[in-house]
């Protein structure tokens, strides 16, 4: 009945006890010991939910043939996530790369101990699956809704609309998490004022929780970046992007990059009356991770103050237009 369970310790801790209360024994016998009472190390089994959650294999399909849809229809479709923050700064990157025998590159030891301000960039990539082709947008504030939708309209700006001129609908594939979470409103009230900006009707189909391994964005593009900039200390903001522009691969990646030096504070607030006023239509399937947003204009707050990010508010709310 004790509160502390014997089998949540340590074998050392056990057979320390065991000998406190006059059953001298070492480690290595409470094991053998253990093993004969049938115990084992075993972690978390994540099975409460089911072994295949239905919802989660129906999103997959869903999702499949989403993307089959728009681009038989010639559509844009893209991938998108916030890759990991990386330092700037003499700091190790993990992996090896071939220099010559004896001479490593030379890098901090700890982080911890760097005594100037420590620099990192947020690397938000957007993965056009037709095209093979990715466009990181590279921040150096904050990861939030603000930057995330910030990045796919520079993506749009600088590829997006030259690529698919004639394009009427977009299609985003994003996990569940991060700064494109289905739940958060700036994520949406941001894609509502760019699908009002673009004329794009903006579909969004979101992975369910734990998948987003499976979004392209993470093995066709994520995945190649990391790998080209191994055992490479990652000195500047110009290594990073030249870095993530040269990456290539044998299938015909291309990838471009920018820094983006906008300032995106946390803290910015979107009013659910201005939310539940957006076009925003959930799908029949899962509504609260399949959506389109239309392009139609439903706030009133000046564009000047929603075209250039969040930087100038800390909270705006805006009403229906009549």
């Amino acid at each position: 009945m004790s509160p502390l369970r014997w089998t949540t310790k340590s074998l050392r801790h056990l057979a320390d006890e065991l000998t406190q209360k006059g059953h001298p024994v070492s480690a290595t016998t409470v094991g053998k010991l253990l093993h004969e009472n049938g115990f084992s190390l075993q972690g978390n089994a994540k099975t409460l939910e089911g072994k295949q959650h239905p919802d989660r294999d129906a999103q997959f399909h869903y999702i499949n043939s989403q993307v089959k849809e728009h681009q038989a229809a010639g559509e844009p479709v893209i991938s998108v996530d916030t890759k990991k923050k990386e330092m700037v700064g003499r700091f190790h990157n993990p992996g090896r790369e071939w220099r010559p025998k004896g001479e490593p590159i030379h890098v901090e030891d700890h982080s911890l101990f760097w005594r100037g301000e420590i620099q990192q960039v947020i690397p938000y990539g957007i993965y056009d699956i037709g095209a093979n082709t990715g466009w990181v947008n590279v921040g150096v504030e904050h990861d939030t809704s603000a930057f995330a939708v910030a990045s796919i309209r520079r993506w749009w700006d600088n590829r997006g609309k030259t690529d698919y001129p004639s394009a009427k609908r977009l299609l985003i594939t994003a996990d569940s998490g991060s700064s494109n979470s289905p739940r958060y409103r700036l994520w949406k009230s941001e894609l509502a004022a760019l699908a009002e900006e673009t004329g794009l009707a903006i579909t969004v189909c979101h992975f369910p929780p734990g998948t987003s391994k499976w979004n392209k964005v993470e093995h066709r593009l994520f995945s190649h970046i990391t790998m080209n900039w191994r055992g490479r200390p990652l000195t500047s903001h110009e290594v990073v992007i030249k870095t993530i522009e040269s990456t290539r691969t044998r299938s015909g990646l291309r990838v471009e990059a920018e820094l983006d030096t906008r300032s995106y504070p946390i803290g910015v607030t979107v009013s659910k009356e201005y939310l539940d006023s957006l076009p925003i239509q959930p799908h029949d399937t899962h509504g609260a991770w399949n959506y389109t947003i239309d392009p139609h204009d439903h706030c009133t707050a000046p564009a000047a103050s929603r075209n250039p990010g969040p930087s100038s508010r800390k909270s705006w709310r805006c009403s229906p237009t009549p």
